[in-house]
């Protein structure tokens, strides 16, 4: 990722409730009081002249991101362009039996990061790869059952079109590993405040290199 961006740049996050964080509430619009806030304060702090917009949106699947992509990112022509999705696509097939296939998830994925790239405005794309770190023993299936392949499928596109990849799910087992996973998630999934700080600096110190 290129250093971080200067005045006039738009960084648009996109993702579900990890990043929509209460965005749409009155208290808390338009950022969210979560890692995005916190990225957009850093920005503010260091004079950056940095735009910070969130289209998070909660209980999203990248199948939803497809089907509001030309509203909520093409039409914003954001600069440098943040998505984290994939949990929800996982989560489903354990609460609601409705599973997404790893090639549908690759599918949608790739569709709408082509069509971010074709759009002229777009300079830096990053891909911040889905977590859970399990605290209940139906969590603990997870991994093997599913979400590792979708971790891998982030990986793999963001080989393919030149991302900088934001390994979340390593960098939060290890810190869980280190500070206790309570500190950092409030259920292996939605990140505390705790959370929210480490994932902020993660994308923070990417962006300064």
């Amino acid at each position: 990722m290129h250093p971080i961006p200067e005045d006039g740049t738009v960084a648009l996050f996109i993702g579900d409730s990890i990043t929509d964080y209460y965005r749409r509430t009155s208290e808390y619009a338009p950022l969210g009081s979560g890692f995005v806030r916190r990225i957009a304060e850093r920005a503010r702090d260091a004079g950056t002249g940095m735009t910070v917009v969130n289209r998070g949106i909660a209980g999203n699947r990248v199948r939803d991101l497809r089907r509001r992509w030309t509203e909520d990112c093409l039409s914003i022509a954001p600069s440098v362009l943040t998505v984290l999705i994939g949990i929800n696509d996982t989560a489903r097939r354990y609460d609601e039996a409705d599973p997404t296939s790893t090639a549908d998830f690759k599918a949608d994925y790739a569709s709408i990061l082509d069509q971010a790239q074709r759009a002229s405005a777009l300079d830096r794309l990053v891909l911040m790869e889905p977590f859970l770190v399990p605290f209940t023993a139906d969590q603990a299936r997870w991994h093997e059952e599913d979400l590792d392949e979708k971790i891998a499928v982030v990986r793999d596109l963001a080989s393919r079109f030149d991302a900088e990849l934001i390994p979340l799910d390593t960098i939060l087992a290890q810190a869980a590993a280190s500070q206790g996973a309570r500190t950092l998630l409030a259920d292996g999934i939605h990140p505390t405040d705790a959370g929210n700080e480490l994932l902020a600096h993660t994308w923070w110190e990417a962006a300064k290199h």
